[in-house]
């Protein structure tokens, strides 16, 4: 692969085989909520509502520094999801300090929510579950493929370019942006 980034085509034929535009490394922050008394929704609502507004803040902060009007904090984009134990968001962030520096900053929405979170825990405890998991992924460590119009996940944060720019298959795009470490991989 060349040093050079591809570069994002969003006029692409949308039905053509495609791959995520963004390069360099990344990472994958998924972070979910367990409703453990789902009769008291003065408990768990408040956590509820919480994660659209931060991702609402975020997507308007990449508008906005997008056209030069603020500082990038770093937020790719986000999907959300629902699964048997509750709603879950996979984010998508520029790199772990970006995301350590949103999570604690005063001025944004999240470290407020946290706060609020932990007072009602303290008094409700077991009420709800929050959990997150935090994947740093290196340059060269993703592979993707999105076909017949599907643009989902990375795709959706920060555009496709055509698949195979990258290689013909998922081997092969792995291997185009596989970075050697010790041991010679």
């Amino acid at each position: 692969m060349s040093a050079q980034s591809p570069q994002r085509s969003p006029d692409a034929a949308p039905h053509a085989p495609a791959t995520h535009a963004h390069d360099g490394g990344l990472v994958v922050f998924h972070i979910g909520m367990t409703i453990r008394k789902p009769h008291r929704p003065d408990l768990w609502w408040p956590v509820f509502v919480a994660m659209p507004r931060m991702i609402a803040e975020l997507s308007r902060n990449k508008a906005a520094a997008a056209r030069g009007e603020a500082d990038d904090l770093g937020f790719l984009g986000a999907s959300t999801l629902v699964g048997g134990s509750g709603p879950w968001v996979v984010q998508y962030w520029r790199s772990v300090e970006d995301l350590y520096r949103y999570a604690h900053a005063a001025d944004h929405a999240h470290l407020p929510a946290w706060r609020a979170f932990n007072r009602a825990a303290r008094t409700h405890p077991g009420a709800v579950g929050i959990w997150h998991e935090t994947f740093v992924v290196p340059p060269g460590g993703v592979e993707t493929f999105y076909g017949q119009g599907a643009r989902t996940g990375l795709a959706a944060a920060t555009g496709t370019i055509e698949a195979g720019r990258r290689g013909r298959d998922a081997r092969e795009r792995l291997a185009a942006g596989a970075v050697t470490g010790p041991g010679g991989r």
